[in-house]
């Protein structure tokens, strides 16, 4: 009985191995067939999309672009006749502001001078220029035709005259002293006081100026500066021939009004200038200025333009007004009018400022000077006498 069982599980397990190695075959089998099957899609669809692609029909080429039919060549519509170039002629300078060196050669040459077309420049005697001039602008009209020509070099243009001086009407002030209280302040602070005198006295054809300034140290009296100045007196008004000046510690110098000559010279340099209508010293312009107010006070209206000898140099003092002012003095308040000298590049760097009263025959009652350093020096009135005329 025990054989016959043992031989039934023997049996049952040869049958049971043998179906699990057919089982393993057969999946084994499957699955080789599983992985040979995209090789076999891939390498079937590859010919046909080979195919496809030589198939497809190739896109159309571009057509050519169409070349506009060439268009029949336009002439250059003429050019217009341009009208004759005018000349210019340079505005010269006053010769009242020539610098240095022989000025009246200086204010001729400048006066004389003119910009060229060429951006050349030079001076002609009048005539010569003025026939000159006349001849650029008929040249300045010529036709193409002459173009073939040797360009001819341009032509000196007419030289305008020198501008005149503004001439103003004057009312000589009657001889006086004016004595002055003097206020310093220095450019570090420092304040000094002291007193100063403008005297004159006028006869029928001459006058004489002077003026005094100095400071109070403890109990001195330390004179800085004195300038004299004297001259004729017409209808310029005050016509100065000599200005010395004396400042301590400084030779005197002098400044000459060469009236025959024509030329304003200077003892300290050798600069020289044209002597021009209503020229004025240090000394004499506080005054001429009071002549013209007295002369008419309308003519202080725009810039009063006074050309100034000092001590070495000369230049042109522009003034204007400022308004009417009421000043503080030792006589009372004052009414006045206000002028002023603002500094002028190249020429003056300080401002200058005169107040001037009308109630007071327009004598000038305060004086001052602002300096570049920033220094300032103010003369006010403290006494006014009035003195009778003599030369």
């Amino acid at each position: 009985m025990s054989l016959a069982i043992a031989s039934n599980r023997r049996r049952r397990k040869i049958v049971f191995g043998a179906l699990t190695v057919l089982l393993h075959l057969m999946v084994l089998d499957w699955f080789v067939g599983q992985l040979g099957k995209p090789r076999e899609w891939t390498a079937r669809r590859a010919p046909a999309v080979e195919a496809a692609l030589v198939m497809r029909p190739a896109p159309p080429a571009p057509a050519p672009p169409q070349t506009p039919p060439p268009q029949p060549a336009l002439a250059p519509p003429p050019l217009p006749e341009l009208p004759p170039e005018p000349v210019e002629v340079a505005q010269s300078e006053p010769a009242l502001e020539a610098a240095g060196g022989d000025a009246a050669s200086a204010a001729s040459s400048a006066a004389a001078s003119a910009e060229q077309p060429g951006g050349q420049a030079g001076g002609q005697p009048d005539g010569q220029a003025s026939g000159q001039g006349g001849a650029a602008i008929a040249a300045a009209g010529v036709q193409s035709t002459q173009a073939a020509s040797p360009a001819q070099p341009p032509a000196e243009p007419a030289a305008k005259p020198e501008p005149e001086a503004r001439r103003y009407k004057v009312d000589l002030p009657p001889g006086a002293d004016i004595l002055m209280d003097v206020a310093r302040t220095d450019a570090n602070g420092t304040k000094w006081s002291g007193d100063a005198l403008l005297s004159w006295t006028l006869g029928p054809t001459s006058y004489k100026v002077r003026v005094e300034a100095g400071i109070a140290i403890v109990f001195a009296h330390v004179n800085l500066l004195t300038l004299t100045s004297e001259g004729a007196v017409g209808d310029e008004g005050f016509m100065p021939d000599l200005m010395t000046e004396k400042r301590r510690g400084r030779s005197l110098t002098a400044t000459h009004f060469n009236r025959k000559d024509g030329k304003l010279t200077f003892s300290a340099s050798q600069a020289s200038y044209p002597l021009v209508w209503g020229a004025q010293d240090k000394a004499s312009v506080p005054l001429q200025l009071t002549a013209i107010a007295r002369g008419d006070p309308q003519q202080l209206s725009g810039n009063i333009d006074i050309l100034v000898g000092e001590d070495r140099d000369a230049s042109v003092f522009s003034f204007k007004v400022l308004g009417q002012e009421q000043i503080d003095t030792a006589m009372g308040k004052i009414a006045t009018w206000h002028l002023t000298r603002p500094p002028k590049p190249g020429s003056y760097n300080s401002r200058l400022d005169l107040w001037l009263a009308p109630d007071y025959g327009w004598y000038p009652v305060q004086i001052r000077n602002l300096e570049a350093s920033g220094a300032v020096t103010t003369q006010t009135v403290n006494k006014i006498v009035v003195k009778n005329s003599g030369s």
